[in-house]
């Protein structure tokens, strides 16, 4: 399942983020193409599985269909008022 590896990858980048800018994840983007040959809905559910678990701490996600064949991570929002966002994961 592409999906979940996708997932356990945005999941290593937020931690990355959160080490940068320490506080609650409120929040995480995802920016996914058309045409990136994924399934939007086992995307969405493997990114709720990953982002449940500490230290992720249950946060929301919110994907974003655009059009073409990428995938980014686009945004990822902590509780101290820190967004870092586009990330690029591939082909955006």
């Amino acid at each position: 399942m592409h999906e979940m590896s996708i997932a356990l990858e945005v999941g290593r980048l937020v931690e990355q983020e959160m080490g940068r800018h320490p506080g609650r994840l409120l929040s995480v983007g995802v920016l996914l193409g058309d045409d990136a040959g994924f399934e939007a809905e086992s995307l969405s559910f493997c990114l709720e599985a990953v982002l449940a678990h500490a230290p992720r701490g249950g946060a929301g996600e919110v994907l974003t269909r655009l059009p073409g064949v990428g995938l980014a991570l686009g945004c990822v929002e902590v509780g101290d008022g820190a967004r870092e966002c586009s990330r690029l994961l591939e082909g955006y």
